[in-house]
């Protein structure tokens, strides 16, 4: 609990000097939030576009280690690690003595299609993708998988959120317990997260933000009108002649008055 919150409050420092992004923290001190509310919290009260769950794993084997990143799964686990996580991750409620309301599988299986219809679920491991090449390149991934893992965690069952889980690594290992509690690792760490998620907003921008002004600007078209040639509107914005042939397709410099060009 300890180590998850101080890389959260670096996570969320870093973030709210972000231009665009708007982190809101979950929890901000030592108490249990229970599973449905923490993603209730940061859906209904924050209207949050993403959810990420930040936890240090742990397993019988202390030679268990590597960072990892997972999503909610339509189709089981996708592997035998995954179910046994989401297993132990949804026994949090129980263990710290909070009443579970939501074992009804047809609701599960609402939210599924839910999620499956809306793309969250889709875009929740693009999300994950761009966080595990970050982390990729500060530590080392658990089974050296570089691909999203998916299971049933219960936190991460809201339609509306694009939803991940990070393991941040393995507190019970000794090395990876020494790199959980150093302020150095858990900057990086908060790095690596902000700097996946900075990534999936730039290709995934939502209609309306920073994201999608920045991409539209880098996307410019304009409308040929009479007397302009190829060069004078590559100097109006700019850019080549040649970049500007290259990214409309262009053989020559010849256009025509009405015609759309792509400023790249």
């Amino acid at each position: 609990k300890n180590v998850v919150l101080q890389i959260g409050q670096r996570l969320h420092k870093l973030m709210a000097d972000e231009a665009g992004i708007k982190p809101v923290m979950i929890r901000d001190g030592d108490y249990y939030v229970p599973l449905a509310k923490r993603r209730k919290i940061a859906q209904q009260r924050h209207k949050a576009d993403v959810f990420i769950s930040i936890h240090a794993d742990a397993f019988g084997n202390p030679q268990a280690h590597g960072a990892s990143v997972f999503a909610l799964s339509n189709s089981g686990a996708t592997s035998a690690r995954a179910k046994y996580l989401a297993r132990m991750a949804n026994e949090s409620d129980r263990v710290a003595g909070v009443a579970q309301s939501e074992q009804n599988n047809n609701g599960l299986l609402g939210v599924i299609a839910d999620m499956t219809m809306s793309g969250s679920m889709t875009h929740s491991i693009y999300l994950g993708k761009r966080i595990l090449r970050q982390m990729d390149e500060i530590t080392e991934l658990h089974g050296n998988r570089d691909e999203v893992e998916q299971a049933g965690f219960a936190v991460l069952k809201e339609p509306s959120m694009v939803s991940v889980l990070v393991e941040t690594g393995f507190i019970s290992n000794r090395e990876e317990e020494r790199k959980l509690t150093s302020a150095n690792y858990q900057y990086r760490m908060a790095q690596a997260i902000l700097e996946g998620t900075r990534s999936y907003f730039e290709r995934h921008p939502k209609p309306g933000t920073l994201f999608a002004a920045r991409r539209n600007e880098r996307n410019k078209e304009y409308e040929i009108q009479r007397g302009d040639t190829l060069s004078s509107i590559a100097r109006r914005y700019s850019v080549s002649t040649r970049k500007l042939r290259r990214a409309n397709d262009l053989d020559g410099n010849v256009i025509r008055p009405g015609q759309t060009l792509r400023i790249p």
